[in-house]
């Protein structure tokens, strides 16, 4: 099987081919026939994508002098913010790059592969790719000591093809929780002071420490070699702005800020490193000794010294449901007096700690054109039950009473932040009927919740999918008559299933779709007026057809 996009792109040269290596060594092929140049591309013209930039130094005055130009003509064909799009119906995809696109050593993960990946991505009309900063990879080598080599690369690519790129923040550690496939453990020099003092980090009922996160406890207090943990995420940030400072706002449009793991505002709830299966209801983390600290000051301040010892002692464990325990079931604790202190508390801290960092960002980032974002996970297990018991353990006080993201909604708001959503591609009829999901139901509250508090809503699919169902999904939720349109969309992920001929064929009709505002229900095999791309299988050679293989 091969696959081939016949495009009239002009910038290839016709009498080359390049033998190039796919990510995860997949072997496809990328075909352009000789054939006269269509103008009527909706990306930029082929001229601007055939800029490449002969020196490829990472010095920092070479870096950042080579985007002069480009920065200049970029004003022509680029938007000062990422989604101000000049048709409102538009829906940009971007497609979420490998986890370990930055290899441990500090370099560029098969950049030649690289290269052909997001050259096929362009054909497809893809806004452009998301990467992960990792903190574990770029401060690795100690305080303040950064590292952004690999990344400065990896932009010049990106903008080599005309694409545009969202960076995270990612202050979180990966390896632990569902679709991670590498391990980047947080930066060894943090690690040494979790190893002294592992209050550091979020803590159960039961003492289990979870190491891919900083405790929002100690958010203001200088544990990190004299610096407080908000203060180390601010250098970091104010380094990469610095370094990157000519690409922002052009190629670089995006920052989502890592609030906390899988780089989600939310609490390390539902584990797999600590025994979380799906369906669980997760257990609260609110036991080291700084949350705990917080928990006993707020108790007092009401006059209820009791309600301070520590979280629900009837909340259960990691993978029950919720009405096998006191505080969740239908009538529980979750809905009494001292339910809704703790819950209130317990959602605060959260919230108040997503609004420290997206300040802290908003004031490092806010001349430059950037747009901010931050990521809330889509908790859709347990939805139809009345506690909500998943959300509440992750720090959403969302129940059959009490709305979890409106107030959310509400800050990122306030801050110009967009909010970015996850599980857009899941319908309810295809979850277990036991564990009472509702994918559907959420992703309509939160769209509710962010048109009511004017927040920008931006969304991601949970969960590896490939099928048009889940895209047609993901058309129907994104449009703006279903509630609340989505100015945004990030596909996770690219991989080397991605590029098998089906799968392939799905993520083009759905970019167009979504180019559409998901109007359009069906890519013909040839389409000559949009981003004139076609792709199918290979069987045999075709004398007009010049082949990039990608072996």
């Amino acid at each position: 099987m091969a696959l081939t996009l016949r495009s009239s792109i002009s910038f290839i040269n016709q009498k080359e081919t390049k033998v190039l290596k796919a990510s995860d060594d997949v072997p496809f092929k990328v075909s352009f026939p000789k054939m006269k140049p269509l103008w009527r591309l909706r990306a930029k013209c082929s001229m601007q994508e055939a800029h490449v930039t002969k020196d490829n130094n990472n010095n920092n005055d070479d870096f950042n002098s080579k985007v002069k130009y480009e920065k200049e003509k970029e004003k022509v064909h680029a938007p000062s913010i990422a989604h101000n799009h000049g048709d409102s119906m538009r829906v940009p995809v971007f497609v979420m790059l490998p986890l370990d696109t930055v290899t441990m050593g500090g370099s560029l993960n098969k950049p030649r592969a690289m290269n052909a990946s997001l050259m096929a991505l362009k054909s497809a009309g893809v806004e452009g790719v998301m990467v992960d900063a990792w903190w574990g990879l770029v401060e690795k080598d100690g305080p303040l000591k950064y590292n952004w080599e690999a990344y400065a690369e990896l932009v010049q690519m990106v903008q080599k093809h005309g694409l545009k790129l969202q960076v995270v923040m990612s202050f979180h550690q990966c390896g632990g929780n569902v679709g991670d496939s590498c391990s980047i453990p947080l930066p060894p020099w943090v690690v040494e002071e979790i190893n002294k003092n592992p209050d550091l980090v979020y803590t159960d009922r039961s003492g289990r420490r979870n190491p891919e996160y900083i405790s929002l406890g100690c958010d203001s207090l200088p544990v990190l070699h004299g610096r407080t943990p908000v203060q180390v995420y601010s250098d970091y940030m104010r380094s990469f702005n610095d370094r990157f400072r000519d690409y922002l706002g052009n190629v670089i449009v995006e920052i989502q800020v890592g609030l906390g793991p899988c780089g989600e505002l939310r609490y390390p709830s539902y584990p797999e490193s600590n025994g979380w299966r799906f369906p669980g209801i997760g257990e609260f983390q609110c036991y080291d000794k700084y949350m705990r600290a917080s928990l006993e000051a707020s108790a007092e301040a009401i006059g209820k010294k009791e309600w301070g010892r520590g979280g629900p002692h009837d909340s259960g464990q990691y993978n029950q449901f919720p009405e096998d325990t006191g505080f969740f079931k239908r009538e529980g604790t979750w809905n009494t007096e001292y339910g809704h202190f703790f819950l209130n508390w317990y959602s605060s801290q959260l919230l108040e700690h997503g609004e420290r960092i997206l300040v802290s960002a908003k004031g490092i980032f806010q001349t430059s054109g950037v747009k901010l974002s931050a990521k809330i996970a889509g908790i859709h297990w347990h939805y139809k039950a009345r506690s909500h018991a998943t959300e509440l353990t992750a720090g959403y006080y969302n129940t059959r009473f009490h709305d979890g993201y409106q107030p959310i909604a509400q800050m990122l708001a306030k801050h110009g932040v967009v909010f970015n959503f996850t599980c857009m591609e899941m319908k309810d009829r295809e979850q277990p009927g036991h564990a009472n999901c509702s994918p559907e139901g959420l992703v309509q509250q939160v769209k509710m919740a962010t048109k009511k508090a004017g927040a920008e809503l931006a969304g991601e699919n949970a969960l590896e999918r490939y099928d048009a169902s889940a895209y047609a999904q993901v058309l129907s939720t994104s449009r703006c008559d279903s509630g609340h349109g989505l100015s945004a969309f990030t596909y996770l992920r690219m991989n080397k299933r991605l590029f098998e001929g089906e799968n392939w064929r799905h993520l083009v009709e759905f970019v167009k779709s979504m180019s559409e505002g998901g109007r359009r229900q069906r890519l013909s095999d040839s389409d000559s007026h949009g981003t004139d791309l076609y792709v199918g299988h290979i069987k045999g050679s075709k004398k007009e057809d010049q082949e990039v293989a990608l072996v």
